[in-house]
């Protein structure tokens, strides 16, 4: 039997968060590319006794503050997700012992039973955001989804998304109301896409 992926996807207002990083490696920097692409708002904090390179470049960029030190407890004052990405176990481990002390959110970069959350593959289109998950089982995969849908989902459908909200502007009545006329304009674009799939199967199948 599949076991399902039980996870629960949200999408964080990483404005109205901070966000520490214990580590200062490859991992780290990884981590912090990977936040500051998806949310270059997002407040991140990097605890470390050395930086590479590319993690000063991209933190003169945007909002994060390093600070050159060995991990302390008292650097999850304040936090409200925590990322450890050290290479040395030990530490990684104590961080996460100390977060569930404190009901703080924590990641432990490649080690799935010491995660609250994963940091999976995310597609952004403008207005549009896709996250996937795998379960923590398998970033390649995630990667590689993300590239699928990079290539499927267009660039123009920011605009969209921006039309329906201004003519869902336009529309009286309650929230059901809203959402059953919303339904009615959008279902011809699932429509439209059904109708293209049937006619590329049909003119693909081989003549008898």
């Amino acid at each position: 039997m599949t076991k399902t992926n039980k996870l629960y996807p949200i999408f964080l207002k990483t404005a109205n968060l901070h966000i520490l990083i214990v580590g200062g490696g490859n991992v780290a920097e990884e981590k912090l590319n990977f936040l500051t692409k998806s949310s270059p708002d997002a407040k991140v904090t990097i605890v470390s006794p050395l930086f590479r390179e590319g993690t000063l470049a991209l933190a003169s960029q945007f909002d994060v503050t390093l600070i050159k030190d060995k991990y302390q407890e008292a650097y999850l004052d304040g936090k409200h997700m925590v990322i450890a990405t050290t290479d040395i176990p030990e530490v990684n481990i104590l961080v996460y012992n100390d977060c569930r002390k404190r009901d703080k959110l924590v990641n432990v970069a490649d080690n799935p039973p010491y995660c609250d959350f994963y940091m999976g593959g995310i597609v952004t289109k403008g207005h549009v955001k896709v996250a996937i998950s795998t379960n923590g089982k398998s970033p390649t995969t995630a990667k590689r989804l993300r590239q699928f849908f990079e290539e499927v989902i267009p660039d123009d459908i920011s605009e969209m998304v921006q039309s329906l909200n201004d003519y869902r502007k336009t529309i009286k009545g309650d929230f059901e109301q809203k959402v059953k006329k919303m339904n009615e304009v959008t279902k011809v674009l699932v429509q439209e896409k059904n109708d293209k799939s049937f006619g590329s199967r049909k003119a693909e199948a081989p003549k008898s």
